[in-house]
């Protein structure tokens, strides 16, 4: 186990979460299909990791009872949420509920479920896990993708859902 540096005490994990809630993050849900159907979950932790080779990172918790099962079929697309999709956001996030019912979606070019009316979308193929603490680390080798020019992000900051300001709109 690592020791603090010199001079630093414990972090409180409140205190970390409201400190690293200043930074505004995307939402995003993760889907695959599954031998079942369809399956996924919200996830705020995404990011972009390597352009050679094309990677990304999720960060599911380690609580999590739907990544494994994305970690099986080794495929996923990480649907990029818009600022009008607050309530998917939340259906995607429950426990033991159909996440997909009432959920328009298509096919990505590798089968696996894209959202509808979604920013954007990123087909891809698990690359390596790594441990995360209380999450996962997972790195993600890009397969295809596709965006919404026209669609705006829903953001989540200081924990809540926010919006980005209207275009055009003066500070």
């Amino acid at each position: 186990m690592s020791q603090p540096p010199s001079g630093a005490g414990a972090v409180d994990p409140g205190t970390m979460r409201d400190v690293l809630g200043h930074f505004a993050s995307g939402v995003t849900v993760v889907t695959a299909q599954g031998d079942d159907g369809p399956i996924g979950f919200t996830c705020q932790s995404f990011s972009s990791l390597s352009l050679e080779p094309p990677l990304v990172v999720i960060a599911p918790a380690r609580t999590s009872r739907t990544w494994p099962q994305l970690r099986d079929i080794g495929r996923f697309c990480v649907n990029v949420l818009a600022e009008d999709q607050v309530t998917l956001s939340a259906q995607f996030a429950r426990s033991n509920a159909d996440k997909f019912a009432g959920v328009s979606w298509r096919p990505s070019p590798l089968d696996q479920p894209v959202l509808d009316d979604v920013v954007a979308w990123i087909d891809c193929e698990l690359w390596a896990e790594y441990d995360g603490g209380d999450h996962t680390l997972v790195a993600a080798r890009v397969l295809d993708l596709g965006a919404d020019p026209g669609r705006r992000p829903l953001l989540f900051h200081r924990g809540a859902y926010g919006l980005l300001e209207p275009r055009g709109a003066e500070g």
